[in-house]
Formats: structure tokens, C-alpha cells, sequence
């Protein structure tokens, strides 16, 4: 069994390839729009960055889930002990409005956790990663350095950063409802100099995980996927990911692959 460093490397590797992809999408005037049957939308480049990391990650191994592969029935996957849980390209939207705010998102999930986890953003060349023993850590201009784990964590910025001494409250960019406000505006009564940022994709996990916010509600619709790579990289940084009715952790490979609040 490949150890989990070599597997974080495999997985920063194969999210920079399809930074690279999305990149060539996303710097022409072809992007594909199609709509998918739960209204969301695929592009052009969520397919490549879909097909890179595929390729990239077959040498661990073992299995992959993707939002952009066939949706694998319960049956299939009941008894996956590890696997990779893949977004290849989180915040399409925000991608088609060319405002830099989408990710790759590679997780992988040992016993319905998140042990490992890359989140990467082609735009600013950003790259988040995480692993439980290892710690979390943030890398500006990724694709420049050389691949080493070594030189990853020698190179990245511990996190958490920095704690800010004003309360953070992140709030999403397309999917802020009533139940959220309310939440919100209980946090306000509590905190009342709290600052209110709006990102998208799973850069709202990160900025958990980065200290520049305190909490991250989440009462709209969300799937295993889009949470996961965020969710590790959370944990290895020392905060936690909850289900908003039983405080307990988020569980991953369920029957039902969207997620509770």
C-alpha cells in the first residue's frame, strides 16, 4: 500500500495537470456550456480536467469517484475502504463568469473520512493541501516549484496563518438563503463587529482552514464531492467539519451522495 505522502503528491500533481487544462479552456472563447439535469453547468473544461486527473491518479490503485464519471450505485462502492473523491473543476459558474473563484478538488477518503486533501486554483496559482499527520499548508505560485513532498512543505505556509481578531463568517457567492441568513444573523447578535466574505467554490473551506474565517454555514444543497478535499484540509489544520443538526462529523461514501447541512 502506497503511503499517504506519496499519494498527496500523486494528488497535487494531477491537480496541477488539470489546472493546466482548465487553464486552456478557460483563456479561450470556447467553453462548451452544456446544462446537466440538476440544472448545473458543464463545461468544456470540467471534461478535461476530469480525464487528466483520472489518468493521473490510476497508478495508486484505487478507485475513483468524480463528479464528471458515471455515478457509481451504492452496491458498487459500499465495501470501498479508500478512494479518491474527485471535483475536477468546483465552481463552474464562477469559471464561466471568469472571476478566478474555481478549484480542483481531490480528496482521499479512508473509512468514510477525508484523510488527505488538494484544492488547487489555476487563476491566482494557488494550492491548498493537507494530510492528518502532516498538517495543512498553502503554496502561492505552485506550479513554479519542484515536486517534491519536501520541497511542498519546506516551501508552503503552515496553516492556520493567522487568527484574525475580528469574526470571520463566510457566506457563498450563489447559495445564500433564508436558513443561512437566520444563521447568520444569530452569529451577528453574538459577534457584533463580525465581517462577512463571500467566495466561491471550496476556497470557502479553505479560508476555514486558513484562519482568515471562524465559520462556514452551509444550509443549501452540496454534494460528497464538493466538500471533501476542503473537509480534509480543514481537519488537518486542526478545525473540524459538522453536521449542522448532530454536530457530528461529516461521513463521506454514503448511500446518498449529497450531504445534510
Amino acid at each position: 500500500m502506497k503511503h499517504n505522502n506519496d499519494l498527496l503528491l500523486l494528488a497535487v500533481k494531477a491537480s496541477l495537470k488539470a489546472g493546466e487544462a482548465i487553464k486552456e479552456v478557460y483563456n479561450s472563447n470556447n467553453f462548451e456550456v452544456e446544462i446537466k439535469s440538476d440544472n448545473s453547468p458543464l463545461t468544456r473544461a470540467d471534461k478535461a480536467a476530469h480525464q487528466v486527473i483520472v489518468e493521473a491518479l490510476q497508478s495508486s490503485g484505487l478507485p475513483v469517484l468524480s463528479e464528471e464519471s458515471r455515478l457509481l450505485g451504492y452496491e458498487e462502492r459500499k465495501n470501498w475502504k479508500r478512494f479518491w473523491l474527485v471535483d475536477p473543476l468546483d465552481g463552474t459558474k464562477e469559471f464561466i463568469k471568469r472571476n478566478g473563484e474555481f478549484t480542483v478538488n481531490i480528496a482521499l477518503i479512508e473509512n468514510e473520512t477525508p484523510i488527505l486533501g488538494v484544492v488547487y486554483a489555476p487563476i491566482p496559482d494557488q494550492l491548498y493541501f493537507g494530510e492528518l499527520s502532516l498538517g495543512a499548508f498553502r503554496l502561492a505560485r505552485a506550479s513554479a516549484i519542484d515536486f517534491t513532498m519536501h520541497t511542498l512543505v519546506e516551501t508552503g505556509e503552515k496553516l492556520p496563518v493567522n487568527g484574525q481578531s475580528q469574526y470571520g463568517i463566510v457566506a457563498s457567492r450563489s447559495h445564500l438563503n433564508a436558513e443561512t441568513a437566520n444563521f447568520i444573523d444569530g452569529l451577528k447578535r453574538k459577534y457584533p463587529d463580525a465581517r462577512i466574505v463571500s467566495k466561491g467554490s471550496s476556497l470557502k473551506l479553505c479560508m476555514i482552514a486558513e484562519g482568515e474565517a471562524d465559520v462556514y454555514p452551509r444550509f443549501a444543497p452540496t454534494s460528497e464531492w464538493d466538500t471533501a478535499a476542503g473537509h480534509a484540509i480543514i481537519h488537518a489544520s486542526g478545525g473540524k467539519v459538522l453536521q449542522a443538526n448532530s454536530q457530528e462529523p461529516l461521513k463521506y461514501n454514503k448511500q446518498d451522495i449529497l450531504n445534510p447541512w
